[in-house]
């Protein structure tokens, strides 16, 4: 008789904004890691299922789910899928989040918006259901970004939506006293995405690149090397901000 499949995983993390970029590595890098992994797709489920395929092709297991990050509806449903399927959740990292960049004084206002419902909103709404179902010995991973600290023109409306992340993270870290559960916040640097690269041109994506003492941008697997870390063996860690940025500041 074969085994359920929740008997036979150890450990299972959910990885919001799981298709592309960022998300993708800290999926695939999890899975090597061990863990059962669900991809989290917003609107592009055939990126995630790709996703899902190389991972089970390199002996992983894992599953898409969808859903809007902002809606706890639908974020509900996508926990209920993976501990249906997995029989639990112990990782949550959240890296789903979109970025706009202007000047304060002519920022759009709808951008605004849009960018801090799936930020901040987003963000809160999946911390919400992690810290309702995450089993003990388990970790939650938010994104922030290191221009929080760097401060860079035009970052502001960008920047705002992940510190108020750190600033809920931190909370929540303290809210899970007892609980054996780990909170924090990973802040890239730049790094080699689609996010990161769209709009820049040669120059400026070469000026970033010298930016950083190691003299390159980051890759998604540098950021995923982080999660990994903050998701299994840093059992200490917790309440912390960790900036994966080459030495950037």
């Amino acid at each position: 008789m074969s085994t359920p499949l929740a008997d036979r995983v150890a450990r299972v993390a959910l990885v919001t904004g799981g298709s592309g970029g960022i998300g993708r590595a800290v999926a695939e890098r999890l899975a090597q890691d061990g863990l059962a992994v669900a991809v989290h797709y917003a609107g592009n489920r055939a990126k995630a299922e790709d996703t899902v395929a190389a991972i089970t092709a390199a002996g992983g297991r894992a599953m898409a789910v969808g859903g809007d990050v902002a809606d706890e509806t639908d974020m509900g449903a996508a926990f209920d899928a993976v501990e249906s399927a997995f029989g639990g959740i112990d990782v949550v990292v959240n890296t789903a989040g979109i970025m706009v960049l202007a000047p304060i004084e002519t920022f759009d206002l709808a951008d605004l918006d849009r960018m801090h419902r799936t930020n901040i909103r987003g963000t809160f709404v999946v911390a919400q259901q992690a810290a309702r179902r995450i089993r003990p010995g388990g970790a939650i991973v938010n994104f922030s970004t290191s221009v929080v600290r760097t401060q860079l023109p035009t970052y502001g409306a960008y920047v705002a939506s992940k510190a108020a992340v750190e600033g809920m993270t931190l909370t929540l870290a303290r809210e899970l006293r007892g609980r054996d559960i780990t909170v924090n916040v990973v802040a890239p640097g730049p790094t080699a995405t689609p996010l990161f690269l769209d709009g820049k041109d040669d120059a400026t994506i070469a000026k970033f690149g010298q930016a950083a003492p190691l003299e390159r941008l980051g890759r998604p697997e540098d950021i995923a090397e982080a999660v990994s870390f903050l998701a299994g063996p840093a059992r200490w860690v917790n309440g912390q901000v960790l900036y994966a940025n080459g030495g950037l500041a």
